[in-house]
């Protein structure tokens, strides 16, 4: 299912699209957790739309990010109903979500377009991950065995330590071309949880194949700070989609 969240006009005219991802390790979600802060999107001039995917204890990668492709072409197919600009789509979410998020504006293997609407292209034109997990096989771990259980590893259906190579392949770093879309990526630099190096390598990657990436650094933010929804982050978000999308 998904959340929309539209411009409060009424003119009848068309919107970029943003899709919002949430996160919650990819154990749990709430696509309606963020609906107060995504709203002053809608007041921007965007079209919201925040979506449910299977977490990994309905099923592994890449059943998660088959499903945000499924949403990107559902809205597409459906652009007239929800008043989109189909050509004017991005993608915006947290942790997991910024993982995801970053799959879904890298990763164009045509295998991970299944089930509807298969017409439609799931590429997007702008990204904004926040504290996104981009390199699954360098996350610290003692040892291998608590790696088992780790968040990662359930996602993959593998022991990410075990299995550092298919880790990275399923990894936002190994999918980073010059085509990749612009860029807005956010993060702390005290987080806790998914360490800053995981944004700073994925931007520097981007960097070097000459693509349109902006780190935005939190200083001393930690994961899910609410630094992260103060108007001053908020105006950048909004900023960088204005000026990619529209």
């Amino acid at each position: 299912k998904l959340d929309i969240i539209y411009p409060e006009a009424q003119d009848g005219r068309t919107y970029p699209c943003i899709l919002w991802i949430c996160g919650g390790a990819w154990l749990m979600m709430d696509k309606s957790a963020h609906n107060f802060y995504l709203s002053r999107l809608a007041s921007g001039g965007f079209v919201v739309a925040s979506v449910e995917y299977r977490t990994s204890n309905q099923g592994p990668y890449p059943m998660p990010l088959q499903d945000v492709k499924a949403a990107i072409r559902y809205l597409k197919a459906h652009a007239d109903r929800f008043r989109i600009n189909k050509e004017q789509m991005g993608v915006m979410g947290e942790s997991a979500g910024g993982y995801l998020t970053c799959m879904a504006a890298l990763d164009h293997d045509p295998a991970l377009d299944v089930g509807e609407y298969l017409e439609e292209s799931s590429e997007v034109q702008a990204a904004c991950p926040w504290y996104p997990p981009t390199d699954l096989s360098a996350f610290p771990c003692e040892s291998a065995e608590q790696c088992a259980s780790s968040a990662e590893s359930l996602l993959l259906g593998f022991n990410s330590k075990r299995n550092r190579e298919k880790a990275y392949n399923c990894s936002p770093v190994s999918k980073v071309t010059k085509d990749a879309p612009p860029f807005l990526i956010i993060h702390g630099n005290c987080d806790r949880t998914v360490p800053y190096v995981q944004s700073k390598t994925l931007y520097n990657l981007l960097e070097a194949q000459g693509c349109d990436v902006t780190l935005l650094t939190l200083d001393g933010a930690d994961h899910a700070d609410l630094q992260f929804f103060q108007d001053e982050t908020w105006n950048w978000i909004i900023d960088f989609f204005n000026r990619k999308l529209k």
